[in-house]
């Protein structure tokens, strides 16, 4: 894992050059469909994926964003109408039966399917119109990282290109520098508070599906019980859980959402949970060194990438052997 996470710059890198024609085509398509919605087929780390996805497009595009179960098709044998629509089914494998069937299924009603993958002969990519390969090389972890970071990219080249937004697209391609940097940075403040049996992570906007994925990767690495929450909803209900020293991790970026984010960070901490944000706007949490990467929309990945370098010495910490985590198989193939 810690390989994996080291190469993540690299991945980028080759995917921004060697997927470049790959992505100019699902632009095209895209263009040409004129879409008034997407559609998300995915689970586990790339339905996070999908999540930060349906905030940039959204943001970005003015389209709304459906994240579809897969179920809908492969158990209740239901064919949604998805004429008009742009379909991004991520999966790293690209073999998970019920993924590959809605994606068919979505197809076949006349949605336009886009495959965000690591495998081009996998059944996912034969399905599809059009595939976006993430160029990611073997990841032999259980856990997901460099396809999770690559997945990210993959999906917010298109929609950049497709608004033709010359700031972001200058952001995107100075990621692997910015990634570089992120994977060194020391959140092992955070790391030692991590102690008990549970907690929080947190974050708004495009930042909430880096806190879904890291909430999961706690889980799986760590053996640790983590719930993630929006910034905008921990106060209504789940802070009763909190007492003294409880472990929060808060994830921002440069964007709108970054002060009321930082309230929240400081509302936690004032109620005495151990917090740690990415933000330097906070006065009672502690804050965490980030890198900047010149957009709000990349920063949110720069962010977990330096979140799995700091998971991965949690679990090395506990005795957990992150790269095989109890229970778990890189591929999970659901019907």
């Amino acid at each position: 894992m810690r390989q994996e996470i080291l190469e993540i710059p690299d991945a980028v890198d080759r995917l921004l050059s060697q997927g470049a024609a790959n992505i100019y085509t699902a632009v095209d398509l895209m263009k040409e469909v004129d879409p008034r919605f997407l559609i998300t087929v995915a689970r586990g780390s790339s339905d996070h994926a999908c999540t930060y996805l349906k905030y940039a497009s959204e943001l970005l595009l003015n389209l709304p964003v459906a994240s579809v179960g897969p179920s809908i098709n492969s158990i209740y044998g239901v064919d949604l109408r998805a004429d008009g629509a742009v379909c991004l089914s991520v999966s790293q494998s690209g073999q998970s039966p019920d993924i590959v069937g809605m994606t068919r299924s979505l197809k076949s009603s006349g949605g336009l399917t886009v495959a965000i993958t690591n495998n081009t002969t996998s059944r996912l990519a034969e399905v599809a119109d059009a595939v976006l390969p993430l160029h990611a090389g073997p990841e032999l972890s259980v856990a997901a990282t460099k396809t999770f970071v690559t997945s990210l990219v993959a999906g917010l080249c298109v929609l950049a290109e497709v608004k033709g937004d010359g700031e972001l697209i200058t952001a995107i391609r100075s990621l692997p520098a910015h990634l570089a940097q992120a994977a060194q940075c020391d959140w092992s403040a955070a790391a030692m508070a991590i102690t008990g049996r549970s907690l929080f992570t947190l974050g708004r906007g495009p930042s909430f599906a880096m806190s879904n994925e890291a909430a999961l990767k706690i889980k799986e690495t760590c053996q640790i019980h983590a719930e993630s929450y929006s910034a905008a909803e921990v106060l209504h209900g789940p802070v009763s859980i909190v007492e003294e020293g409880f472990p929060t991790i808060v994830f921002a970026a440069a964007d709108a959402a970054e002060q009321a984010t930082a309230e929240a960070a400081d509302a936690l901490a004032g109620k005495g949970a151990a917090v740690f944000a990415a933000t330097d706007k906070v006065t009672k949490a502690e804050s965490l060194p980030v890198i900047r990467t010149g957009h709000w929309l990349t920063d949110p990945i720069a962010n977990i990438t330096s979140f799995y370098s700091m998971v991965e010495a949690v679990a090395l910490a506990r005795g957990i052997d992150p790269d095989a985590p109890r229970h778990l198989r890189k591929v999970t193939e659901t019907v």
